[in-house]
């Protein structure tokens, strides 16, 4: 399986984006958008001057337990900048959503309880809710990481979408959305006992 393969068989069909459209961010926006691929996991990331994105990251079953996850992140976190990703919240009919966000917390990285993120799958026209994780080296708030990700979605997320999709997502403002009264705790989540 080339990479590619590895994410698409992962990842929601919702979530993925088009291999033409990650194979033209490679190229065309190389400089800050980048692929780190092994033999049993696949790092897509963006990388701007002040911040890092992780588009996709990928383990494979037969690595997991092994701390390949813990490097990947060490690595990114050596750069001293601050690390934003998008999570699925937690589905007790997927474990993989819990293991995912128990790791994250397990790698200190915070839940953005305040930033909203709903943005309809231009693959099944369904709307997908995510949530933002982040670590920073230093204190932030989650205005500054709500600003990262608005220039993350702009620049990565619909990047020559329309050329790709034939249609374009929507604008950033109809996405993500900034709210201190958001009731939303990711890790509370997972403590909570699995209702039957």
């Amino acid at each position: 399986m080339n990479w590619y393969e590895k994410l698409n068989k992962y990842f929601p069909v919702e979530e993925m984006k088009s291999q033409e459209h990650m194979e033209m961010l490679l190229k065309e926006k190389g400089d800050v958008y980048h692929k780190d691929e092994g033999k049993y996991h696949v790092l897509m990331y963006a990388e701007f001057e002040t911040f890092i994105f992780i588009d996709y990251v990928y383990v494979s079953n037969e690595a997991r337990g092994q701390g390949i996850g813990h490097r990947i992140l060490d690595k990114l976190k050596e750069k001293g900048k601050p690390i934003i990703l998008e999570v699925e919240p937690v589905d007790y009919e997927d474990t993989d959503t819990a293991k995912r966000l128990k790791f994250y917390q397990r790698e200190d990285f915070k839940h953005a309880q305040s930033i909203g993120y709903s943005r309809k799958s231009l693959a099944t026209d369904e709307v997908n809710t995510m949530e933002i994780l982040y670590w920073t080296p230093e204190e932030s708030t989650e205005e500054e990481i709500y600003e990262k990700m608005k220039k993350m979605y702009e620049q990565i997320h619909t990047y020559k979408d329309e050329e790709f999709y034939g249609k374009c997502y929507q604008p950033v403002e109809e996405v993500l959305k900034i709210d201190k009264d958001r009731e939303s705790d990711l890790f509370k989540e997972l403590k909570k006992p699995k209702e039957i």
